[in-house]
């Protein structure tokens, strides 16, 4: 069907209706006729056979340069039609695909040995992201569609990606991100033995307050990974045009804050308080865990540095049976006070990485489907395909920009000369 400024051509009566007048015409057809929608023999379903005949005429009249029923033009001519069953949105459609003498005709809406069509390759690589597994994603097919559809080709279809994700981890950054978070998730891996291995995510707010994610990195067993690994992530991000960042917001991984320092000098290293008050409640008894977040509450919404060390002594004192807090806290005590500086509405996307929780929900939604992956590139692909999936001109990408104004105009007057 041939689309116009006010609604849509049927290619056989030429008639134009809108696409709710359509949606009514099938709704009804389908009640008249008791047929079902969608499935096998299905309203949509004919409708799709109609559409894609209608078109692979058209491109067989351009290609001999006369219509069907006309007069050859020339040697060639039309040769019949030989049937063909595609894998579509709606399930298995068989179509009459024509033939021309020569055999020279080269269809591009369905090509020579294309069994599906792309927007079923779309919906394989959707369902991934979701976290299905091929053997799932087959039983989908099998159940919602009636389609048979093979785990090698779930596989390769999504292997179709891992080209672009190299283009995505290597294309060109900004030169100046105000903020930058790490984050870690924990992916099992199958290597041997199935073991938990670090995954890292570095995410950048850009100038007009936009969610970029910047690279996706696989860590060590254990997580132990020290300078020398973070110089490298660094630089790499660096190297890609990032070459100046304000603020690094992260979780005191070893290495890491005196990596940004040598990349980036003018950075502010920022540990994240929702994990330092995460990983305080690691140290203590179940049953401490509100009272003390009570009394941590006052430390890390102090007006100044000088007032935040008074809160923290009183609560070190008051929780002194538990010394592996004081330590965690003392050790943490350089990277936690810089967003001290800001006031508190600019605190709260500055200092925790809430700003990226709805992300990270999305990546370990996947991941936990999904149990545990044979190796680190299945695992990197499958959460590339979370990156690929989430909607950039969104409701949220709007929410996230506007959270973000008010600290980008403070950003604005801090970081001078380097913000534009």
């Amino acid at each position: 069907m041939e689309e116009t400024t006010t609604g849509m051509i049927d290619p056989v009566t030429g008639e134009i209706f809108d696409e709710q007048q359509l949606a009514e015409q099938l709704l009804q057809q389908s009640k008249e006729t008791g047929v079902d929608l969608v499935g096998s023999g299905g309203v949509l379903t004919g409708l799709t056979k109609r559409v894609l005949e209608t078109a692979l005429e058209a491109e067989m009249t351009e290609h001999l340069g006369y219509p069907k029923h006309g007069v050859a033009l020339g040697e060639n001519a039309r040769n019949g039609t030989r049937s063909k069953t595609v894998l579509t949105e709606i399930g298995q459609v068989q179509v009459d695909v024509p033939t021309d003498r020569d055999g020279s005709f080269a269809p591009q809406i369905v090509a020579k040995r294309q069994r599906r069509l792309s927007g079923v390759d779309e919906l394989v690589l959707s369902l991934t992201a979701r976290g299905l597994t091929t053997g799932e994603i087959a039983a989908h097919f099998e159940e919602v569609y009636g389609a048979s559809v093979s785990k090698d080709t779930i596989s390769r279809i999504t292997d179709t990606v891992i080209g672009e994700m190299t283009e995505w981890s290597n294309r060109p950054l900004d030169r100046f991100y105000p903020v930058v978070f790490i984050d870690a998730l924990v992916v099992k891996v199958r290597d041997g033995q199935v073991r938990n291995k670090p995954f890292y995510i570095a995410i950048g707010v850009t100038v007009n307050g936009e969610r970029d994610i910047l690279g996706i990195w696989a860590g060590a067993d254990g997580g132990g990974e020290g300078a020398k690994f973070w110089l490298g992530v660094l630089t790499e991000i660096k190297n890609r045009g990032a070459e100046d960042v304000g603020i690094v917001v992260c979780d005191g991984l070893k290495g890491l804050p005196e990596s940004i320092t040598t990349v980036w000098s003018d950075a502010i290293v920022q540990t994240c308080v929702i994990h330092l008050i995460r990983n305080t409640f690691r140290y203590a008894s179940r049953q401490h865990w509100e009272e003390m977040s009570r009394d941590l509450r006052p430390v890390y919404t102090a007006p100044t540095a000088d007032a935040a060390w008074s809160r923290f002594e009183e609560f070190e004192t008051k929780w002194d049976r538990y010394p592996a807090i004081s330590k965690l806290w003392r050790g943490a005590w350089t990277e936690f006070v810089p967003f001290l500086e800001w006031d508190i509405e600019i605190r709260k996307v500055i200092c925790t990485t809430n700003a990226i929780e709805s992300l990270n929900a999305r990546y370990r939604r996947a991941v936990r489907a999904r149990g545990h992956f044979p190796n680190d590139a299945a695992a990197l692909k499958c959460l590339y395909l979370v990156t690929r999936s989430l909607d950039p001109t969104g409701r949220g990408r709007a929410r996230w920009i506007t959270r973000w104004k008010p600290a980008l105009n403070a950003f604005a007057i801090t970081f001078e000369g380097r913000i534009n």
